[in-house]
């Protein structure tokens, strides 16, 4: 099955020549990747990626990062946080729908990660209520990506805390 998941990295020292890093990349197995480096001191990878399981796929892809960039972690995986705009986009109804069911089935509805100017949620949760409802579509195995977004980013923020 084919997975489409995002891993982003605070580089903890800025003298990464970009070229050669996304070279490095490329060569450590990285090369169905797209390489954003957008915002100094970080790099994202995107990555649509056969593989037998998500878990499989993310697993390989940070372990041939970790290959060129020993000492990082991801500091996010990605399908995980969203807004109401990106669900209504994977299942293919407007912000405004989105925002009508939600409002709707306000007691039924998953919390939100935050609350405040812009809310989030974990993707994980809004699937599976809304495959719960049975009427909506969305593509197969981003349910399975976002459960080991969400374990990796749970994990990676339990370890944040137990360090400090």
């Amino acid at each position: 099955m084919e997975y489409t998941f995002t891993l982003k990295y605070q580089l903890s020292e800025s003298t990464y020549d970009s070229d050669e890093l996304i070279a490095k990349l490329a060569q450590a197995g990285c090369d169905d990747a797209l390489i954003g480096l957008g915002i100094p001191g970080r790099i994202a990878l995107e990555f649509i990626r056969e593989s037998d399981s998500a878990k499989q796929a993310i697993d390989e892809a940070i372990q041939q990062i970790s290959t060129v960039l020993p000492d990082e972690r991801p500091f996010e995986v990605s399908p995980d946080y969203v807004g109401l705009t990106d669900v209504a986009d994977l299942i293919g109804v407007t912000r405004q729908n989105m925002r009508k069911l939600m409002l709707a089935h306000h007691l039924t509805f998953p919390a939100p990660v935050h609350e405040g100017k812009a809310a989030f949620w974990h993707l994980t949760d809004v699937l599976s209520w809304l495959e719960g409802r049975g009427s909506y579509q969305f593509p197969a195995g981003v349910q399975e990506a976002a459960k080991v977004a969400l374990s990796i980013n749970l994990l990676n923020q339990t370890l944040r805390y137990q360090q400090e």
